[in-house]
């Protein structure tokens, strides 16, 4: 199977269960933001990380895998091998956090982003996951999605903000606090 096409060098690309769109169209800037952030995961995954992370950013990656075949694939397509997110994922990154803050230390200030090169780019992540969910809310707007999706990534963010903090404990980094007045 060749790499390049050429059906989409006319600015158009097509979608999962058919049907063409430009390529500046809400839904591909949606999936494609999703997968701006994936391939941020997989940065991060190329760092020094505790197991546990390991493995929970592996299964965010697949998980939104499925949510940009979900994206590129209208609502009113019912395609048989479609698999379109569920609540699972979702719960799987509550428990995950909440298994966090057990070891985390009480916030009594914003912190800024930063410590290990691992903890920093997932800060990074954490506001292209913000956008990826700013740009599915405008979607959502014009055209039905799987509200789920937007549900999964504002839970996601909160993932990776906690997931950067619990990263720097584990590696004995400390955070540094907002001041407010420079």
């Amino acid at each position: 199977m060749k790499i390049y096409t050429k059906t989409g060098d006319q600015g158009e690309t097509s979608l999962f269960a058919g049907g063409r769109v430009r390529k500046d169209h809400a839904r591909v800037e949606a999936y494609g933001t999703v997968d701006e952030l994936n391939s941020l995961l997989g940065l991060v995954r190329s760092y020094e990380l505790p197991a546990q992370a390991e493995t929970w950013l592996e299964a965010i990656q697949n998980t939104l895998f499925v949510i940009g075949a979900d994206l590129a694939t209208p609502m009113d397509s019912h395609p048989k091998w479609l698999v379109r997110l569920d609540e699972r994922p979702t719960a799987a990154l509550e428990q995950a956090i909440d298994q966090m803050d057990a070891d985390l230390p009480r916030m009594t200030a914003f912190i800024l982003p930063g410590g290990v090169t691992s903890a920093a780019t997932l800060h990074v992540a954490r506001t292209v996951c913000r956008r990826a969910e700013r740009v599915c809310v405008a979607l959502a707007a014009d055209e039905p999605i799987n509200p789920l999706v937007i549900v999964y990534l504002n839970r996601l963010s909160d993932f990776l903000f906690t997931l950067a903090r619990w990263v720097n404990l584990q590696a004995g980094e400390t955070e540094t606090k907002w001041l407010s007045r420079g």
